[in-house]
């Protein structure tokens, strides 16, 4: 995961993380679970400090073009479980 960051981020937009007092090996799965929750929570609170590559804001352009253009598209979430219900 530390490459996939260092991959998406220019050198200097991350500094290196101080260490936890937390063995993150020693977690069970599901307190892992949990601290990938908490910290991805965590990111929500301020969307302007996520790091945006060059890619990645093109890809959001054109998703935000297709979508001004063609409108929503895809199947209503009550739709989706009429069919679900329907066979079975």
């Amino acid at each position: 995961m530390r490459a996939a960051l260092q991959r998406t981020c220019r050198r200097g937009d991350i500094k290196p993380m101080a260490r936890l007092a937390i063995e993150i090996a020693k977690l069970t799965p599901a307190e892992r679970l949990q601290l990938v929750e908490e910290l991805w929570d965590s990111l929500c609170d301020t969307p302007e400090a996520v790091p945006l590559t060059e890619a990645h804001r093109a890809e959001l352009d054109r998703r935000l073009n297709d979508l001004e253009q063609e409108g929503p598209t895809g199947i209503l979430w009550e739709e989706v479980v009429r069919c679900i219900r329907r066979s079975g």
